[in-house]
């Protein structure tokens, strides 16, 4: 093995890549791999993992053969490598990407020692003919780039990367670099039990990405809050992630209505219009790129100033991998996902149908998520925590739990209960089975282990099932705790614990975030579905004006409009019929029919307070969101069953029901007596039809239904609402 000297790696660190110093650990990890020993890099996205193998494999004698899971990333890779060097065949990949002719001359280059670098993904490598070529050659080293992928519990499991190891063998063995942005304790060790390399010098760099600003917010307006964030960020690069292919387009569509420059990518698109969005995103032709996961795998932009979730990551691996995206070059980044425990249950919902063992895993990790999102404590530290870092600070100052702080709860005899509680019915269980033993919540497991019957049962019942939560998990932080590596969930009370018992010292606890409630709240208490950024003044002003239209047409108001198009007047003030179309809820037809007086109090009233209106921020929808409207108006016009309507566009009935009272209440006219004669009895729709004409104070279906009783099916209350709001309203 050749010596290296430090001022000679420096000389070769500027002559290849044009750097004057390596970066963090770079050197140390590049000395080993010079060394021949195995090494495991640990480094968070932009610290420079690539330098890692391409600079030794550019000074050591044979080919660096490179494991990456994705084409493209070896791509950039291959591309960027050829910038460096004179020689074309200095890097090659070796995919199903290439052509004979290709495939025959990357080969050729090998054998005449011209290449340094070549790319595999694990199915090409473990390819009959690729074996038996990497026979011919000497193999430098193997790098094995995105290691996370061979563990079940990292985000990106791929059940081809456990067969890396018996390729190697079958190969020839020479030292390993594995390589991972993300991993917590559990992926670490899982990652070199399956490489066999346990022995290998690991080298950890921080997981600490001090200019990422994190933020959850509760999901309520989310389109809403997206476009107002984007445009009060203007010029600067974004990526917003949705876990469906579906959510991508609309979003998109939504997006450019609004005058946002964005694209889409997800992996139901060609490759080439992929492609070109996102070169469209790296040119800056967009500014914006709605994308699932699918996105940003080795994307090279230094300069992303936000991610945005629109729904919350399956893993924190995830998440913390997608929010790693912003801010590469050190600026600003801010990080910010919507969050709803509806989403949650919408993913547990998904995994449904797979092997057991998979619906186990994929349920703790979802659980180290909304522990996450719920939790008031800073979020640098809970992350980092995750990764098997201490975070020392108490206040990172860079994330929305501590700039904006909750109350904390003096938590010191709580923990040291949770605590002996814990040593007392042993490691054999996970956080929340401690949690219901504290609060006296039987359950069969419980029940299974007689915890019901111990002295800790109910011990804990002065306090919620949240509180407790808080409480474990700050005794995890505090190392009081450990969680099982290979039982992954399981906790067990440590040394540290023990000691705590003994002598505890003061803790505070933050309340976790109750996004639910906070949801029920901001209905309850602001009469503004946008967390109360309307004008209140204007809203009840509009009401005032709607109890007196009202009157004169003998309705009630919410036939006129609704609340949420009230509260959106407030928001958007629109002074024009056209204006007014774009509102939520109301279409041309409630506009022509109602909105004259409304719009004539609205411009009085901006004159009047000099106001400047946020045209910007209007939210116009997206024309025809889904073909479904026109198909379903064509339908009803000619007297279609409804279970037909809904087969052919692939609904169920409540769904169809949704999309006809979203149609109605924007002032369409339909005419459904024909489907209601044959599905209800006559007396019925008059009942019904009768409390929405005179009893009625709002068109809730919950108080219809309180007050119409049993006898009626939320279904037929709301055929008949359809109806009424066509013949009354529209």
């Amino acid at each position: 093995m050749k010596q290296f000297d430090s001022s000679l790696l420096h000389d070769k660190l500027k002559e290849y890549f044009g750097f004057s110093s390596f970066k963090g650990n770079q050197e140390a990890v590049i000395r080993n791999v010079l060394e021949g020993k195995d090494t495991f890099v640990l480094m968070p996205t932009g610290g420079g993992k690539s330098l890692c193998y391409q600079l030794p494999a550019l000074l050591m004698d044979g080919v660096a053969i490179v494991i990456s899971p994705l084409i493209a990333l070896m791509k950039n890779q291959v591309d960027a490598m050829r910038t460096f060097s004179a020689e074309s065949g200095i890097a090659h990949f070796l995919n199903s990407s290439l052509n004979k002719t290709a495939v025959a001359q990357v080969r050729a280059d090998v054998l005449a020692g011209k290449t340094k670098l070549l790319y595999f993904a694990p199915e090409s490598l473990t390819k009959e003919d690729n074996v038996a070529f990497l026979h011919k050659i000497k193999v430098s080293f193997y790098a094995i780039d995105e290691a996370h992928c061979i563990s079940e519990w990292g985000h990106d499991f791929r059940p081809e990367y456990r067969r890396i190891r018996p390729i190697i063998n079958e190969i020839g063995t020479a030292p390993l670099i594995a390589l991972t942005a993300t991993a917590t304790p559990k992926v670490q060790m899982d990652i070199q039990k399956n490489l066999g390399m346990s022995d290998a010098s690991v080298f950890k760099s921080s997981f600490n990405r001090p200019n990422l600003y994190y933020e959850i917010r509760p999901k309520r307006n989310v389109d809403h809050d997206i476009i107002r964030f984007i445009k009060q960020n203007e010029g600067k690069s974004g990526i917003i992630y949705c876990l469906s292919r579906k959510k991508v387009e609309e979003l998109t569509e939504l997006l450019v209505a609004n005058g946002i420059r964005a694209r889409a990518y997800h992996a139901g698109m060609d490759a080439a219009t992929r492609a070109a969005n996102q070169d469209d995103f790296l040119m800056e032709r967009v500014e914006v790129i709605v994308a699932t996961i699918a996105f940003g795998m080795g994307i090279d932009k230094p300069d992303v100033r936000y991610v945005i979730h629109y729904d919350i990551p399956k893993s924190l691996e995830g998440y913390y991998q997608e929010t790693g995206r912003a801010g590469r070059d050190g600026g600003e980044g801010h990080c910010l996902t919507f969050y709803s425990y509806k989403d949650i249950q919408k993913l547990e919902k998904f995994m449904q149908g797979k092997p057991i063992a998979e619906q186990e895993i994929g349920k703790l990790l979802l659980l180290e998520t909304v522990s996450y999102a719920e939790s008031s404590m800073c979020r640098r530290k809970t992350l980092l925590h995750y990764f098997g870092e201490d975070y020392t600070e108490d206040n990172c100052g860079n994330c929305d739990n501590c700039r904006d702080p909750k109350p904390k709860i003096d938590a010191r005899a709580a923990l040291k209960m949770a605590l002996e509680a814990l040593r007392d019915i042993g490691d054999k269980f996970k956080a929340d089975y401690l949690v219901n033993v504290l609060v006296g919540k039987t359950t069969a497991l419980i029940k299974s282990y007689g915890h019901n019957k111990s002295k800790w049962f109910g011990a804990g019942a002065d306090h919620d099932a949240r509180f407790w939560g808080a409480v474990l998990r700050q005794a995890l932080i505090l190392g009081l705790v450990d969680k099982n590596i290979e039982n992954y969930g399981l906790i067990s009370i440590n040394k540290k614990g023990e000691g705590y018992i003994a002598l505890p010292f003061p803790v505070t606890v933050t309340l976790d975030h109750d996004y639910d409630e906070e949801e029920k709240e901001a209905e309850s208490v602001a009469p503004m579905g946008k967390g109360g950024a309307a004008d209140e003044e204007l809203f009840s002003m509009l009401k005032d004006l709607r109890k007196k239209v009202a009157k004169q047409h003998g309705l009630p108001p919410f036939v006129i409009f609704q609340d949420p198009s009230l509260e959106d007047m407030a928001v958007q003030y629109p002074i024009t019929i056209e204006e007014m179309q774009n509102i939520t809820g109301v279409g041309v037809g409630k506009a022509r029919k109602f909105g004259e007086e409304f719009v004539k109090l609205i411009k009085a009233y901006v004159e009047e307070k000099e106001i400047i209106r946020p045209q910007d921020m209007v939210v116009k929808g997206v024309a025809s969101k889904s073909g479904n409207k026109i198909f379903i108006i064509q339908s009803i016009d000619r007297k279609m069953d409804f279970e037909d309507i809904a087969r052919a566009k692939d609904l169920d009935f409540d769904e169809l029901l949704t999309e006809i009272e979203g149609i109605v209440n924007s002032g369409t006219k339909l005419d459904i007596s024909y489907y209601l004669k044959g599905f209800m009895d006559e007396d019925k729709i008059e009942d019904i039809y009768l409390y929405f004409k005179e009893d009625a104070e709002s068109d809730s279906l919950d108080a219809a239904i309180e007050e119409l009783g049993a006898d009626y099916t939320e279904e037929e209350i709301r055929l008949v609402r359809i109806k009424f709001m066509c013949e009354q309203g529209n």
